[in-house]
């Protein structure tokens, strides 16, 4: 599943070419995705248009000149894919060169500009949703989720709080997107590894030293992945079409058995399963 880095890559490769542009017509070719489509939702994007768009956690947010706001969860296998803009095109390519529609098309944001936005699922997990501006702090999807961890309000003492008597793992509590938003599983194994903290070692047992240099490797990780584009591990791509890159510089994540990358760390990279997913590590280095 798409994490920060990666709806973020898809948001400023959209932006350019969305904010400030009308939506001519939008298509929907199917009731639903995970779940339906909101009431006459391609009536209400029809003609509007996009004043800006930003994200929040792993949602993109479009909000519209009708005071109500898009809300776009890629899912496990979402896509969200421009063409016919600017700097997209290539030479000789003219708008009505546009590629042709695909099966797995769902949804597609035909530009007063030209552009084209497609949104393609193959596997349907992915959602939109229209509501209030104004209430979108509130939507069921968003209200309970928790700081950007790019943002002014994460920092070491907000973590001592949110860890405090917790003995759920650090792994666990860092996925929990009600004390972070947007860490999924491979950003939260590599910041454990940049800060040497075992994603085994219970979250309310991380001590004060630990929290800045956690809160400093996540911050690092995710703005990493972000000037690479993401990681492209099965279907993610930008909105241009291209893979990311990140996983090309992944420290642990999907290395068992490989040598430890740290200098002067004989260990090799562990596997291990915590609640149902996998947890990659060097248990040399991480403590």
């Amino acid at each position: 599943m798409p994490e920060l880095p990666e709806v973020e890559t898809v948001r400023r490769g959209l932006a350019p070419s969305l904010e400030g542009q009308v939506i001519a017509r939008a298509e929907l070719r199917r009731p639903d995705l995970r779940w339906p489509f909101p009431p006459g939702m391609a009536d209400r994007l029809t003609g509007a248009r996009i004043l800006q768009l930003r994200r929040r956690s792993k949602y993109l947010l479009a909000d519209l000149d009708r005071a109500e706001t898009l809300i776009v969860h890629l899912g496990m296998s979402g896509r969200m894919l421009l063409s016919g803009a600017a700097g997209v095109l290539r030479p000789g390519q003219f708008h009505h060169d546009l590629p042709a529609l695909q099966v797995h098309d769902h949804v597609i944001l035909h530009m007063a500009s030209g552009a084209r936005v497609i949104f393609n699922d193959p596997r349907r997990f992915g959602a939109m949703d229209l509501t209030p501006t104004a209430d979108l702090a509130q939507h069921w999807l968003l209200a309970r989720i928790g700081p950007e961890p790019l943002g002014n309000d994460f920092h070491a003492a907000y973590l001592a709080r949110q860890l405090a008597g917790r003995r759920s793992s650090i792994k666990a509590a860092l996925l929990d997107q009600r004390i972070v938003a947007g860490l999924g599983n491979i950003y939260v194994c590599e910041a454990l590894f940049r800060a040497g903290i075992s994603p085994l070692r219970a979250a309310g047992r991380i001590g004060g030293a630990r929290r800045e240099r956690l809160v400093g490797a996540i911050r690092a990780t995710l703005i990493d992945a972000i000037e690479a584009g993401g990681s492209s591990l099965r279907d993610y791509r930008q909105a241009d079409g291209e893979l990311g890159y990140f996983q090309h510089t992944f420290g642990v994540y999907g290395r068992e058995g490989a040598p430890c990358m740290t200098p002067d760390c004989a260990g090799r990279v562990r596997r291990i399963v915590q609640s149902g997913r996998s947890s990659f590590y060097c248990p040399r280095c991480q403590r």
